[in-house]
């Protein structure tokens, strides 16, 4: 079950709030619940399962509140790729961290993209900036795949793809887990290799290991 699914389960966009999970599951759950259920007994006790496993899942991906941070943005390296226009005043490296506010911040709106598309994507990355903010590495880097797999050519996606590897590397390395760490950084090269801010920022993380190794 995917996070789509999930959404789809309980009747709510894609990226509802904590709150609005939890109320469309006390509605359904009373609705469907096998001990009040008026219906087939045996299909409602299924529903009520689904509704509850997709429910729990849900939870552990939404935090409770969202909060200010000032943890790093996956999209904070997008103005150091190769190729792209300097802004008028110096952006500062985005592994020194960019401000993440209780807005959401404005993603790259790709043509290409239907508006449910570009609704995932922006959905997508909010959630993803929270994963990262919590260190949630691995259901990080699933959700970015699974986003990478439905949009194969948004450049911008892929981006956030090799910065999630990279982070979960540098992760691994603090951990002392060099060879898993190794495979992850070089993932982050093989997927976004023009971007010359994460080529730098990798360098500095294979340094690390050396001096520990």
């Amino acid at each position: 079950m995917n996070l789509a699914d999930c959404y789809r389960l309980l009747g709510l966009r894609t990226g509802a709030s904590f709150d609005e999970i939890k109320a469309s599951y006390r509605r359904l759950a009373r609705q469907y619940h096998p001990d009040v259920s008026s219906g087939d007994q045996q299909q409602a006790k299924e529903k009520f399962i689904q509704l509850t496993e997709a429910y729990k899942f849900l939870i552990s991906q939404v935090p409770p509140h969202r909060v200010n941070s000032t943890e790093p943005s996956v999209s904070a390296s997008v103005n150091s790729k190769a190729g792209a226009t300097p802004p008028s005043s110096p952006p500062r490296p985005w592994s020194e961290g960019v401000k993440v506010t209780r807005k959401a911040p404005r993603i790259q709106r790709n043509p290409d993209l239907s508006e449910a598309e570009q609704l995932l994507k922006q959905n997508s990355y909010e959630q993803l900036q929270q994963l990262l903010k919590y260190q949630r590495f691995p259901r990080a880097i699933a959700l970015v795949e699974g986003l990478a797999q439905r949009i194969p050519k948004d450049l911008e996606v892929r981006q956030w793809q090799a910065i999630t590897y990279q982070r979960w590397g540098r992760y691994l390395i603090d951990q002392r887990e060099l060879d898993k760490a190794r495979i992850y950084l070089k993932k982050a090269l093989r997927t976004d290799p023009h971007n010359r801010s994460l080529w730098s920022e990798i360098e500095r993380d294979f340094r690390r290991m050396e001096k520990i190794f």
